[in-house]
């Protein structure tokens, strides 16, 4: 898939406090925090590297052009989120928040995303490869293109989410939650389609 990387400046500055939630700085890395509660804070051209945030509240987050490398926002509350141009490369989402945001030109490769909530989000652009989201929740998305290449969805909710031009035919998975109307044209390969018999009440013998 085609889409617009972010825009980030080769000359990084490093934090010399942990309070980055209020910072201008440029490269935030080898940071752990918990427990933190904060809305409406802005980033924009940053890199996050190696920056573990856990039992937090972070609601309505913007951030442009900004790349997460290693990090781990498992459990995070990250709902309402605004997100332009970014790359998640080599980081763990497991059960967090994105519901209700809106993510553009967004990227996540590598990623261990199991149980996270993307429920209402508007995607465009956005991409998940070489990732596993066992259990991720994919219910009613605006779509304007979304890719999965090469992901374990296995367990994962699509509900009212239309999947026509999906591609899921180099995904692992042995069952979805989802509904027929749901898959209408969507890209499966021969040997998923016994799954989705399923769905039809179908039985093979």
């Amino acid at each position: 898939m085609k889409m617009d990387k972010p825009k980030i400046q080769e000359q990084l500055l490093e934090p010399e406090t942990m309070a980055f939630l209020e910072s201008n700085y440029k490269l935030i890395e080898n940071i752990t925090l918990d427990q933190q509660e904060a809305s409406k804070v802005s980033f924009e051209n940053v890199v996050f590297r190696h920056v573990t945030i856990s039992e937090s509240t972070l609601e309505q987050f913007e951030f442009t052009d900004v790349r997460f490398e290693h990090c781990d926002f498992s459990n995070v509350n990250l709902s309402g989120a605004f997100m332009h141009r970014i790359e998640w490369l080599n980081c763990k989402f497991v059960g967090t928040d994105f519901s209700n945001s809106r993510l553009q030109n967004v990227s996540f490769l590598h990623g261990l995303g199991d149980y996270s909530n993307f429920r209402f989000a508007h995607l465009k652009q956005v991409s998940f490869s070489e990732s596993t989201l066992i259990g991720a929740d994919f219910a009613y998305l605006a779509l304007q293109k979304m890719e999965f290449s090469q992901c374990n969805i296995d367990q994962a909710s699509l509900t009212g989410t239309k999947m026509k031009d999906l591609d899921l035919s180099d995904c692992e998975f042995d069952s979805l939650v989802l509904t027929m109307e749901d898959l209408n044209g969507c890209v499966i390969s021969p040997h998923q389609a016994a799954t989705f018999v399923g769905l039809m009440g179908l039985i093979i013998k």
